[in-house]
């Protein structure tokens, strides 16, 4: 199991002193980012989206559910014993990797780490934090941290797309994110844009994140290779076809690798597909593309653009943006963050509205 020493961020090159303005400037909550593979534990300032120290490690299918919560608690014990006397928190935010139930704080699954199903994470923690704690789905999580603190400021109805190992997302109307009737709306990686497309990991055929996801694309630059096609992928891979990574295809496309670009072609045009689809129900200002296939940024975003233009509606053609998150690696913090903002804010209402000051 991870202990904290060998975790990223907790050595001076990725910890900073505390500061004055971090003590007075803001109030500061705690957030957390329970991954897949990786976990990540925050002091964020909830009103500006500043992360003033944050501890990271990897994590495994093997560790399970338990040896997942015990990780995250050794990250919040450093943190906080790092804290200055007298700081407080207003709260926790949780961004978890898989479907919850948000109204409870509960895991309903992990598509990952066994036992999560039905475990009251936000009941676990609190107990154990003293904190009130506040749970959401990673994907819903970032789109709210991007609404108030990255790319979806001043926009109202957004959609946020992550593109990483699977392809999640968020959806934001009216300010306010939309779960749906059973707290599913979102799952845009499960669109049929092919029906005739590879099989996906939820059973059906020709998803977009069958097509676009981190694994997907380079799925596909193996399969190229596989037919024949020659390419300087296979010697960044030191000739293994198995260690083709989407990092690796964007890197040959970049150097001109014509089985890597055209890789690139087709999950831009299936990405900008599923896009235009998406647009065409929700009529967003807006649509974030984040995780770490976004990384690649105009190098992706500029096929895709190009891909939604041949396919959208003909009247949102010209009234979309498309554009990168303004946080991709700390995106979960920041979106744990947000969810004790928004909760925050709607305490603060209720206040004015029985006269409390």
């Amino acid at each position: 199991m991870p202990r904290l020493s060998h975790c990223i961020g907790t050595d001076p090159a990725h910890r900073k002193e505390w500061g004055v303005s971090d003590v007075t400037g803001g109030d500061l909550c705690l957030a957390l980012d329970f991954g897949g593979t990786k976990l990540a534990a925050g002091i964020v300032d909830w009103r500006s989206g500043h992360v003033i120290q944050q501890a990271r490690c990897r994590t495994g299918e093997a560790s399970g559910a338990e040896g997942q919560i015990a990780d995250m608690l050794e990250l919040v014990d450093g943190l906080l014993a790092a804290m200055p006397q007298g700081v407080r928190l207003t709260g926790a935010g949780v961004s978890f990797g898989g479907p919850v139930e948000a109204a409870t704080g509960t895991v309903l699954q992990s598509h990952h780490v066994p036992g999560w199903d039905g475990l009251p994470l936000a009941s676990r923690l609190s107990h154990r934090l003293g904190l009130p704690v506040l749970v959401e789905n990673d994907a819903n999580a970032v789109a709210l941290g991007e609404l108030l603190y990255g790319a979806g400021r001043g926009a109202v109805d957004l959609v946020y797309m992550t593109i990483s190992t699977g392809i999640g997302g968020g959806v934001i109307l009216g300010g306010e994110l939309w779960r749906g009737h059973r707290g599913l709306a979102g799952e845009v990686g499960h669109m049929v844009v092919r029906p005739d497309g590879p099989l996906c990991t939820c059973g059906n055929y020709g998803c977009l994140e069958a097509l676009a996801s981190g694994l997907s694309i380079a799925r596909r630059a193996r399969e190229a290779l596989a037919s024949g096609a020659g390419s300087e992928l296979l010697a960044l891979a030191e000739g293994d076809p198995q260690s083709i990574t989407a990092e690796l295809v964007f890197r040959a496309a970049r150097g001109g690798d014509e089985v890597a670009q055209s890789v690139i072609a087709a999950v831009a045009t299936d990405l900008g597909l599923g896009i235009a689809m998406l647009c065409s129900i929700l009529d967003p200002a807006r649509v974030i593309l984040g995780g770490g296939v976004a990384k690649a940024g105009e190098q992706l975003l500029a096929p895709v653009r190009e891909s939604f233009r041949r396919h959208a509606f003909p009247m949102l053609v010209d009234r979309v943006e498309i554009v990168r998150a303004a946080a991709i690696d700390e995106g979960g913090l920041l979106g744990a963050a947000a969810l004790v903002a928004r909760a925050a804010a709607r305490d603060r209402t209720c206040q004015m509205h029985v006269g409390i000051p």
